[in-house]
């Protein structure tokens, strides 16, 4: 008797099931349909389970968000099993037609009305796994301690960073938002009117909520608050350009006068390895974990000296250059 078995896998590149099987279809990223099937998908999972969101239900929406390759395969009852070892090699779950998501091995990570198997477990790349090792043992020895149940963050398998170009003009937008912020907290602001003048480039790069801000004569104090902060947002990914050679603690605010500098040049540059931007994604979300731990939940200052406002703004931007979710900057989500 045959089988249908839908596959999601997060790898950007996979190679064909090395078993019998026939393809009914394939959708990968370039295939515009995928990302609203992918948002039903998740939509099932998280309204069928019934009650409160689980942990384990989200981590299985945030793995089915990432996806990058979905199959649809007929095979026989006989043949699934074999599917295990591409499946993990993959990194994919599979949907069944009892409605159930199974882990490569088979076994149910959720279904509709019923009890997961709880020696299922979500796949995670190999080396998402071992940066997650390495960033645990480097936050023991910060005295930072977080869970390590927390998940492995995105992998290089996995990733599409946005271009050096789209950085690069990012990076002009938020300069000429924070500068204006600084200047407006001052009491001296700078018109808008010579930062288009001085900046020309960075206008058309604006978000809608940078340009509303910009827009506004006299803005909310909370939107120059929030803009202010940008300048943490503008480090990381000038950073993320090469133009710092290394990434400064984020126990105190950046060097302003230095994060100008960096980002005051009309040349784009390049991205450093991708390895060492998902070093730092996956540093600061669980720094990100730590400090909220310890300021919304236990009411103490955070750990070592940890600064809360320059590791959110450094995930934001850290998490935009990964495409999380696929988010436009004003929409990019910072989860814990």
């Amino acid at each position: 008797m045959s089988v249908i078995v839908n596959v999601y896998a997060t790898h950007r590149e996979i190679t064909a099931p090395d078993i019998e099987h026939r393809q009914l279809g394939r959708r990968g990223v370039e295939d515009p349909e995928l990302a609203s099937h992918l948002d039903g998908f998740a939509g099932y999972v998280a309204k069928s389970g019934g009650g409160e969101m689980t942990s384990d239900r989200y981590h299985l929406i945030q793995h089915i968000l990432r996806v990058r390759n979905h199959l649809s395969l007929e095979v026989t009852e006989e043949v699934l099993p074999r599917l295990s070892p591409w499946a993990r090699a993959s990194n994919a779950v599979l949907f069944l037609p009892d409605g159930s998501v199974r882990d490569p091995e088979g076994r149910v990570l959720f279904q509709p009305g019923g009890a997961a198997d709880p020696q299922a477990s979500l796949p995670f790349p190999t080396d998402a796994l071992e940066r997650r090792a390495r960033i645990l043992d480097a936050l023991a020895e910060m005295e930072v301690s977080v869970p390590a149940s927390l998940p492995p963050t995105v992998s290089e398998l996995e990733v599409r960073l946005r271009s050096a170009d789209e950085v690069h003009r990012r990076t002009r937008a938020l300069l000429v938002v924070a500068l204006r912020a600084e200047t407006l907290n001052t009491g001296d602001p700078w018109p808008v009117a010579e930062i288009r003048e001085r900046f020309p480039d960075a206008f058309d790069g604006l978000s809608p909520r940078e340009r509303a801000f910009m827009g506004q004569e006299t803005p909310p104090p909370q939107e120059v608050v929030d803009h202010a902060w940008r300048y943490e947002a503008l480090y990381v990914l000038s950073w993320a350009l090469g133009h710092f050679d290394d990434l400064a603690p984020p126990t105190s605010i950046c060097d302003v006068p230095a994060t100008v500098k960096a980002a005051d040049t009309t040349d784009a540059a390049e991205l450093r390895p991708t390895s060492e931007i998902l070093d730092a994604l996956d540093m600061h979300y669980r720094l990100h974990w730590a400090t909220r731990q310890a300021v919304q939940v236990e009411r103490v200052q955070p750990p070592a000296g940890l600064e809360p406002g320059v590791i959110a703004e450094r995930h934001h931007a850290l998490n935009w250059l990964v495409g999380f979710q696929g988010a436009a900057w004003d929409d990019v989500d910072t989860p814990t």
